[in-house]
């Protein structure tokens, strides 16, 4: 089913939406061609030039925490259906979803492993007090695989699948999805959420520098690390490097804070004002940037 919503593009900032209307556009992913959001409930898709959306989903329950599959075929979601949260996947050119996982706690989309025999998810099905775990199921199903890591709620793999950066606190939110913080603007207190990296063969980790900030929404992308954090104000994007341990901030904003990102083919794409954003890659330093 398709219905006009109106967009306009933008890149680098690049922002979806026209002037003058008001937008409930939430937790973009892309692909190569085409971008997924959450509006009203439901999963639309939308070319990344823009254009006629068209509704993905159509359940009586909210679909959120959408990610697309490496190589761009597959959508994984949260699907609120018969009263319960689980992994679902779906055809990104549509189709019937697929349920993944049966657990009566709630089990919310985090990412694809780069080789896309894994969906990352998080939930508390382990759990003894308020706090997730980070989980891996096969796209077809059966017994998810819990990560060893005491809590986390989310998380992105390294190109060769042997890091993480993840998220362990999730910072005072307890919505089903997303960073829109419970707490008080600029929190500082002990729920504020941090990021580490952590190495498979022996856990080592350690943590992205910060003093008191909200770091949230980890990317691994190439040799750097991408998230947002408040450290500056508000809510903007900034990159780390694991090997000069130095940390820059990469979008200026004095506005409102960005909500969501993640990254994709040739960017990273966020959520502000309601409305999408991509940030593509200077192609000559494989770095999101303006150009």
């Amino acid at each position: 089913m398709k219905y006009r919503i109106p967009f306009a593009l933008f890149f680098s900032a690049t922002v979806f939406g026209a002037s003058g209307t008001v937008h409930l556009l939430q937790k973009p992913a892309m692909n190569k061609t085409e971008i997924v959001f959450s509006y009203a409930g439901d999963l639309w898709t939308v070319s990344r030039q823009g254009g006629l959306a068209t509704r993905l989903t159509v359940g009586a329950g909210q679909e959120s925490a959408a990610a697309y599959s490496p190589d761009g075929e597959t959508i994984a979601f949260s699907g609120e259906y018969d009263g319960n949260t689980d992994v679902f996947t779906v055809p990104a050119a549509g189709g019937i979803p697929i349920r993944v996982t049966y657990h009566p706690d709630a089990d919310v989309v985090v990412g694809w492993s780069p080789d896309g025999k894994q969906i990352l998810f998080r939930s508390n099905r382990e759990s003894y007090s308020r706090y997730t775990q980070l989980f891996t199921v096969a796209p077809q199903g059966g017994l998810p695989d819990a990560l060893p890591l005491p809590m986390a709620y989310r998380g992105s793999y390294s190109p060769d699948m042997k890091r993480m950066a993840y998220q362990p606190l999730d910072g005072g939110q307890f919505a089903v999805d997303g960073n829109n913080f419970v707490s008080w603007k600029r929190y500082r207190g002990g729920r504020a959420s941090y990021i580490w990296t952590v190495d498979f063969a022996d856990l080592k980790t350690e943590k992205i520098p910060r003093t008191d900030s909200n770091d949230f929404d980890p990317m691994w992308i190439g040799d750097k690390i991408y998230f947002l954090s408040d450290r500056n104000g508000p809510v903007t994007l900034f990159q780390y490097d694991p090997r000069s341990k130095k940390v820059d901030q990469l979008i200026k904003n004095a506005w409102k804070d960005i909500e969501y990102a993640t990254a994709g083919p040739g960017g990273v794409i966020y959520e502000q004002f309601g409305q999408i954003h991509i940030l593509r890659y200077r192609r000559a330093k494989g770095t999101p940037g303006a150009h």
